[in-house]
């Protein structure tokens, strides 16, 4: 990947909705050499998708928690069974796979602590392999999120 593809990433990552006419401009490139370098960086996978990000407390969702998760036993199947069953539930919004002691990291919205103690008792705590679920509320979110340092 040289510096102009990486440019347009990083001018994507701010503005996924700059027009390719403004995208070649920004970049100095032609439009019709800018669409070719978009359908390459779609097609290699480097843009994965294109989507719009939403303010969690615009819809209504103002309690976020980080859930760490120790599974029992960490066999394929249970494994398959848990990321199956963690993809289904539509307030969980992010899930990592860590290394170490912890085997999951996930980031929970919901409506209220209410409801978030409603979830846990419902659809958290009965998650395939779980042994032990560990909560921590999130105080204040910061910085750049969901963006890749493009060097």
């Amino acid at each position: 990947m040289d510096a102009l593809s990486r440019e347009i990433l990083s001018l994507l990552q701010e503005d996924g909705r700059m027009s390719a006419t403004d995208l070649a401009n920004r970049v100095g490139l032609s439009l019709s050499s800018c669409h070719r370098r978009l359908k390459d960086l779609e097609q290699s996978g480097a843009i994965e998708r294109y989507r719009a990000v939403v303010s969690p407390e615009a819809v209504g969702l103002h309690f976020e928690a980080i859930l760490f998760v120790t599974l029992g036993r960490t066999d394929l199947e249970t494994i398959a069974a848990f990321e199956a069953a963690v993809t289904a539930v539509p307030n969980i919004v992010d899930a990592q796979r860590l290394f170490g002691e912890i085997d999951y990291m996930l980031r929970v919205l919901t409506r209220d602590l209410a409801a978030y103690q409603v979830l846990y008792d419902t659809a958290l705590g009965g998650l395939p392999g779980v042994q032990r679920l560990t909560s921590t509320m999130v105080m204040k979110r910061f910085g750049p999120i969901g963006t890749v340092p493009i060097p």
